[in-house]
C-alpha cells in the first residue's frame, strides 16, 4: 500500500504519484490516466476503456471481412 497526500492545486485538490507508481502504470508527464469507480472503491489506470471497446469492434469487423480486406490491401 502506498500513502498519498492531497494538496491544494488552484481551486482543485491534487496528489503526486511516486516514481514507482508511474513506472508500474507506464505513464509519464502529459499522459492521461483514468479514475474509475469499482465495487471495492476506485481504480487508477492508464487503460482507456472507450479505446479498448473501439478496438474490439474493429477486430470483429476485420475478422468478419478478412478476405475483402486482404484484397483491398493488394
Amino acid at each position: 500500500m502506498i500513502t498519498l497526500k492531497a494538496r491544494p492545486v488552484g481551486n482543485s485538490t491534487g496528489i503526486t504519484l511516486p516514481k514507482e507508481v508511474t513506472d508500474r502504470l507506464k505513464i509519464k508527464n502529459g499522459d492521461t490516466v483514468y479514475l474509475t469507480e469499482s465495487p471495492d472503491g476506485y481504480r487508477l489506470t492508464a487503460y482507456d476503456p472507450e479505446f479498448a471497446e473501439q478496438m474490439e469492434a474493429a477486430e470483429r469487423v476485420m475478422k468478419r471481412y478478412k478476405d475483402a480486406l486482404r484484397e483491398l490491401a493488394k
